[in-house]
């Protein structure tokens, strides 16, 4: 199973988790769901992100838990945890169950998503793990194959600083199809190629970081599902730490060459602060 190059970790960052689902589109160009934030939102309000968010401490008992996950053996902890928070944002945020076991009641589904929502943070890991349960689902580590492992520069000026490691994973494998924004993190969401939600950028007509942008660039390189899997899963997931660096007099902001990113910088003046 591949894995993440394991550079320290920065111990002001916050461990966080992003899945990026995709299917397969018209003409076999693969698809990714993309989640529009909510305006109102601290970090990156308003901006077309991948579901995802903070991993919490008890996302890791989940993990270790052979009643409601499977093929984490191996994994090291916060891997394993962040494995689970990407199910669990999924879940929250879309309504995309990536999850195995019996076909889901879409009625208790829904309560279930629902009192996620509605309850603290601190709580969320608690409440799904009780819906697995009560569901005779499990958590299936292979389903998420590490993509990325991003982290903000030491000088950036932000107010969080996130350590994210991305996931690639299967949509055609979810057990629900319906998807839904929850009305709060996720404005919006709709399936659309890299292409297409890169053209958007450039227009002026949506909102990336650099991050999320510099991941649809690489993303839009594959043509088809199959050539994506294979390419992720044949490597291990780089750790990307963008550097500000001087470029004819005017600041940029670089990620390293050669690990399967086709562009790798832009101009300070373009990026969004969060």
């Amino acid at each position: 199973m591949t894995d993440f190059a394991s550079p320290p970790a920065n111990p002001a960052a916050i461990p966080a988790a992003t899945v990026i689902l995709a299917r397969e589109g018209p003409g076999g160009v693969p698809e990714f769901l993309v989640v529009q934030r909510g305006e109102n939102l601290a970090f990156a309000g308003g901006a077309l992100v991948f579901p995802g968010g903070r991993v919490d401490a008890a996302d890791i008992r989940i993990a270790r838990d052979p009643a409601l996950a499977s093929g984490f053996d191996g994994l090291t902890d916060v891997d394993a945890a962040a494995r689970v928070t990407c199910a669990r944002e999924a879940l929250e945020e879309t309504g995309v169950l990536l999850t195995d076991g019996p076909a889901p009641d879409p009625v208790a589904l829904a309560q279930a998503r629902a009192l996620l929502a509605a309850g603290p943070d601190s709580a969320e890991s608690v409440g799904f793990a009780g819906m697995l349960g009560a569901m005779a689902h499990r958590v299936d580590a292979g389903r998420f194959i590490p993509f990325a492992r991003w982290e903000p520069p030491a000088a950036a000026a932000i107010a969080r600083r996130f350590d994210t490691r991305f996931y690639l994973a299967d949509a055609g494998r979810s057990a629900s199809a319906a998807i839904t924004p929850d009305g709060f993190e996720a404005k919006a969401l709709r399936w659309a190629t890299a292409a297409a939600v890169l053209a958007e950028y450039e227009a002026g007509t949506a909102a990336m970081v650099f991050p999320t942008w510099c991941n649809m660039h690489r993303l839009a390189q594959y043509q088809s599902l199959t050539g994506l899997f294979d390419r992720v899963s044949a490597q291990a997931a780089p750790y990307v730490q963008p550097a500000f660096v001087t470029i004819d007099g005017e600041p940029w902001l670089t990620i390293p060459e050669g690990i399967d990113y086709p562009v790798t910088r832009d101009r300070v003046n373009n990026l969004r602060r969060e």
